[in-house]
Formats: structure tokens, sequence, C-alpha cells
């Protein structure tokens, strides 16, 4: 019987880790907007590597960095080409889910925007604005043009602490089993331990479809659970509390077969961590067009409220649907766990 001591490690050392990180925040009490939540999610941000880093060390002893490296997907993958394509995809794609679920806000009524005056945005630039006046429409110009086109390739390297762990280890393994690898598992590569795989897609059969869904949901629920230190404070959804920390695993998961998607179809993580960066950049940017006496709530406004979880969940069924994608390895005895 195989050994799932691999998954073991990788689980007790991202989340021993991330909570380690959070402890002084919670013992401090520091509210959610301080400075010291900041730094303690950008160290949070770096576990899931170092429980890649674990595995590689403690359970694939022998492994070459370079192996390790391309089966977990820190390479361009097997078509570079089509690596790039999807990294253009990634980089605007987001903004424009982001844009969608606005919009969708916007007709259900849960966002009111304030065009005219722009209303929130002053009230949340005022010392700024006071500082070094200037006119709300040229900052907000300037924020959405930072926000798609610079910020997703700074943010992606703190982002891809995150997604080599969740998308670039930890959702092959689901998919390929104990012994599985990284990106040879799920692109058909040969790797140290491993034989090769015959390419074909994930979902002709149902068997292969059911794996695949099941390690996409999966990927997302472990996800979510992650970021518990900041989520059970109400981070991201200070109106729910402690609530926030489940509201919070259910767009994980949505938007973790997005990401997923993109890892498994390019055999390369960086696709991913750019589409995590540039969430992580544009998400607020609609929610400051709101009308400050009729704030937004981020629950119920926005790619990370109801409207983008109602949008995620479509693209994440299109994706499902018309993604193809190469199976995972066939098990072989011996495989290193």
């Amino acid at each position: 019987m195989r050994s799932s001591r691999d998954l073991l490690l990788f689980l007790l050392v991202a989340f021993g880790a991330s909570w380690a990180a959070a402890i002084p925040l919670w013992l401090s009490g520091a509210p959610l907007g301080s400075p010291a939540v900041l730094v303690t999610g950008l160290v949070m941000m770096l576990t899931p590597s170092l429980g890649v880093l674990a595995v590689w060390r403690l359970c694939r002893r022998g492994t070459p960095f370079r192996s390790w490296a391309r089966e977990t997907g820190l390479t361009l993958g097997p078509d570079r080409p089509a690596t790039a394509r999807l990294l253009v995809v990634a980089w605007l794609g987001v903004p424009a889910l982001v844009a969608v679920a606005a919009a969708v806000g916007v007709a259900a009524g849960t966002l009111h925007l304030d065009l005219a005056g722009l209303s929130l945005l002053r009230r949340e630039a005022g010392q700024a604005l006071a500082k070094a006046p200037v006119d709300p429409r040229v900052l907000l110009a300037l924020q959405v043009v930072e926000a798609v086109v610079i910020a997703p390739l700074i943010n992606a390297v703190p982002a891809l602490g995150e997604e080599w762990g969740w998308r670039g280890w930890l959702l092959p393994r689901l998919l390929s089993g104990p012994g599985g690898a990284g990106s040879g598992a799920a692109r058909g590569e040969e790797g140290p331990g491993m034989g090769p795989s015959a390419p074909g897609p994930v979902g002709g059969g149902g068997g292969d479809r059911g794996r695949l869904v099941r390690a996409l949901l999966l990927s997302g629920v472990i996800w979510g659970l992650w970021h518990a230190p900041l989520t059970l404070r109400g981070y991201d959804y200070p109106s729910l509390g402690p609530w926030a920390a489940p509201y919070f695993v259910g767009f994980c998961v949505l938007f973790g077969v997005v990401l997923g998607w993109l890892r498994l179809r390019s055999g390369s993580v960086w696709p991913a961590a750019i589409g995590h960066g540039a969430l992580n950049a544009t998400a607020a940017v609609p929610l400051l067009l709101g009308d400050a006496a009729h704030p937004p709530n981020p629950a119920l406004a926005g790619v990370m409220g109801l409207p983008g979880l109602a949008v995620l969940a479509v693209t994440a069924l299109v994706a499902l649907r018309a993604g193809r994608f190469p199976s995972a390895p066939a098990e072989r005895e011996g495989a290193p766990s």
C-alpha cells in the first residue's frame, strides 16, 4: 500500500508554518487594516513553498532540483508558446472576470456606483489627495493601469510562494495519487520514480473527469482552509467575522478551478501565479467606484462576493467542459513517496 507521508508532510509544513506566522497577530490583536496583517499575509504566502521543499528534501531524496522544478511546474512546461498564451490569458482574463463580477453586482443592486462624484475613492484617498491634489479621475485611471498592467507581475512573486504549493505540487499529487509527482504527472513527462503516461484528455471518461473534479475541489478546499489564521479574524469580509473563513473556502474552490485549469493546460505554475497576482491587484478596484453613502459589502459585491462566486462558477464549468487535460500517469510500484 502506497504511503501518503509526502502529502501529510506538505500539509503539516504549510499549515503549521502559516499558523506560526500568524500567532503574533492573534496575540497582539492587531486590527485588520494594520501593517502587521499585511506582513503576516506575505510571510504566510511562502509557507506552501516550504512544504514543497520539505517533500523534496525528505521524501524525494536524490531527485535533482532541476527535475523537481520540472515536475512541480517551475519551468515553462513542454510547450512554451502555449504557456506564453496562457500567461496572457491569466494576465488579462482575471481582470476581465473582476469587471464582469462588478457588472453583475451593479445589476443585482449589491454594488452602488458613484461614477460622477467618486465619493468612496475620495474618502479612501482623502489624505493622499490632501497632500498632493490630483483629480480623482486621474487617480482612478492611474490605479486601473497599475492594477491591470504592472501589479500582476509584481504580485506574481509572492503569489508563486502559494502557487508552487497548491497548483505546482498539490494538485498533480491529488490527481496522480500516492507516489505521484508534479507536472510530469500532469503532462505525461518522465521524471524520477515514474514512468511516462499515456497522453489523453481527462474528461473523456467518467472516471477521469471525476478524478479531475475531485482533485480540483479538494485542492481548493485545502487552499481555503489554509487561510484560516487570517479569515477567522474576518480578513477580506469584516462584516462576517469568523464566518469569513468558510465563506472564503467557497471562493477558493471556484477560483482554484480556474488556476488549476491554467496549471494543467500549460504544465507550468507560472500562468496560475500571474492569475493569482492579477486577482490580488484588481479585486478591490471596482469597489473604489462605490458610493460612500452606500459602501459595498465585500461579501455581497465584487469578485470575492456573491456576484463573483456566480461568475467564477460559470467560468469553472466552462473550463471543465471545454478544457482538455492530459491524463495522470498510471501508478508505478516502487515510486518514491
